[in-house]
């Protein structure tokens, strides 16, 4: 018997287990379903770039055909791994606006405010530039500014200012809006993951048990009290750990869901569908998916000078002898956050990441030469989506039916045409002109609204930000699944504490959010708010 079970070591299992572990009295499990973060491009920032499609530290999600989006399934990659997603991202440390938890807030989130999370984002930091009235300087999680710096991302920000729009230095500072460097999840030159920060300190611990290759398959219920976790281990079943006081699912926005409805939780008419019996019925859960959905305008570069090109061999010895060069790079070094005509408030409504390389189909379709590619996210979408089971085998992924432009007035929709038209307008000034080759993505010939809606249906693609589908609510909203301090409705000693339960994006970056929503529960688990 464990006094806590947790059920994921990504983003927020390895806060909790370490936070929860702090009391030697308290014993605490924790099961990850992927492998160990042994592999050294997990730590070394640029070798993301060489985890795209490595099976073995990655869920490997595929949606359901999006009949928005000309009937594609998306490539959704989420980490199976130590760390999870923190381990295979790109390490953007975006915490989204202020008010953005303040609409948590009157959305039924209560003591999500941002007053209230500010001091969890700020224990969380240790940012090298120091603590200060935002940020923490000697949290576990390292926030550094880039070591090193492709040529062309100063150039994207001298053409950003050309554009007219305003620079920043610090978008979680007093204001979000402008274009800048991003400072990254990163300590020393390399990744700082959840598992860097939270988990490796403290594995010697003798009351923190953390066991791999452990794929959840249902919670256990006795007088309807969660009391335990069946899984797998391997391949290999079996296996079932008992819980004194709390089992807490941290798997993400997809196996949170699927676990609960493995497990009874869910709305019934579907766990019926595939002969679970019910415990209880909870329409919501899978439902309220949000995610980002983004556009890439590529141009071919006329200098050899981009990410397409690099010495591997030299780029190795210099991050591995040194922790020196573009090894050090995240590769999404600079972008930034801008209001666009149809912003519905004050704040920014599209978020950008300059990549000094040609990344399409997420840098999985390799094209020929040297490039640049602009990235562009509507970071407010009204569109939702739902994930639900494929079917009753653990083993089996869950459905994704992601929802992107589904909403009724095509918002959505009209937002994206803006970010593809701010896009060209960047790339089209001065600065651009040493190295402005042929626009490969949309395609010169695509002008109108039409065409670009056409490219938009055929190319846009996740920035991998699915969240919303154990959503936090008020008991009288029939879709919330977890009340404001976590817990699963309907049931006790069940939390879910993961990106899953946001009630809505954040205009951001998902990783240092969800970090932080660990950083609270672990405050809400022991009582201390």
């Amino acid at each position: 018997m464990y006094d806590y079970i947790i059920v994921g070591a990504g983003s927020a299992g390895c806060v909790l287990a370490n936070r929860l572990s702090e009391d030697p009295a308290v014993s605490v499990l924790l099961l990850e379903a992927g492998p160990s973060d042994w592999h050294p491009f997990v730590h070394m920032p640029a070798g993301l770039a060489k985890l795209v499609g490595n099976k073995g530290v990655n869920w490997d999600y595929n949606t359901a055909p999006d009949p928005e989006l000309g009937n594609r399934s998306l490539w959704w990659p989420r980490g199976k791994v130590l760390g999870g997603s923190s381990s295979i991202n790109a390490m953007c440390y975006i915490r989204g606006h202020a008010r953005d938890y303040d609409e948590w807030q009157s959305l039924g989130a209560e003591g999500w405010n941002w007053n209230a999370v500010l001091p969890y984002f700020k224990r969380s930091e240790g940012n090298s530039r120091g603590a200060s009235e935002l940020h923490g300087g000697d949290g576990p999680l390292g926030v550094s500014d880039h070591r090193y710096g492709n040529p062309l991302s100063p150039v994207f920000l001298e053409a950003s200012k050309q554009a007219g729009l305003p620079v920043n230095d610090d978008f979680n500072g007093a204001q979000q809006e402008g274009m800048g460097w991003y400072q990254t999840t990163t300590r020393n030159g390399a990744r700082c993951s959840s598992a860097d920060a939270y988990l490796k300190p403290v594995r010697a611990r003798p009351n923190l048990k953390v066991v791999t290759h452990a794929l959840a398959s249902r919670v256990t219920f006795e007088d309807g009290r969660a009391n335990g976790v069946v899984y797998s281990v391997a391949g290999k079943g079996g296996f079932c750990e008992g819980a004194r006081r709390e089992v807490i699912l941290c798997g993400g926005a997809i196996n949170s869901p699927q676990l609960l409805m493995l497990s009874g939780i869910g709305p019934a008419a579907h766990l019926r569908q595939h002969g679970i019996e019910v415990r209880v019925d909870l329409p919501g859960v899978g439902g309220n998916l949000q995610d980002h959905l983004d556009t890439c305008t590529i141009r071919r570069c006329t200098q050899d000078i981009t990410y397409d090109k690099t010495n591997d061999v030299l780029i190795g010895l210099q991050y591995y002898l040194f922790k020196q060069g573009p090894g050090t790079s995240n590769i999404a070094e600079t972008g930034g956050f801008l209001r666009s005509p149809l912003a519905e408030d004050d704040r920014p409504d599209l978020q950008l990441h300059f990549v000094p390389a040609q990344l399409d189909d997420h840098g999985r379709n390799r094209l020929p030469g040297s490039g640049y590619t602009l990235h562009v996210c509507f970071l407010r979408p009204k569109s939702r989506g739902r994930v639900s089971l494929a079917s009753a085998n653990p083993g089996d992924k869950a459905r994704i039916d992601p929802g992107y432009l589904n909403d009724a007035g095509g918002f959505d929709l009209k937002v994206m045409i803006e970010a593809v038209r701010l896009s060209r307008k960047i790339f089209a000034q001065e600065a651009f002109a040493p190295f402005r080759g042929p626009e490969l993505f949309p395609g010169e010939q695509a002008q109108s609204d039409a065409e670009i809606v056409d490219f938009i249906r055929r190319k846009a693609e996740s920035i991998y930000h699915p969240v919303g589908t154990c959503k936090i609510g008020r008991d009288d909203d029939p879709d919330a699944v977890v009340d404001a301090q976590l817990r699963v409705r309907g049931v006790k000693g069940l939390r879910v504490v993961d990106a899953s339960v946001m009630p809505k994006l954040i205009g951001g970056n998902t990783n240092a959010p969800t970090m932080m929503i660990a950083e609270r529960a672990a405050d809400l688990i022991l009582g201390r708010i």
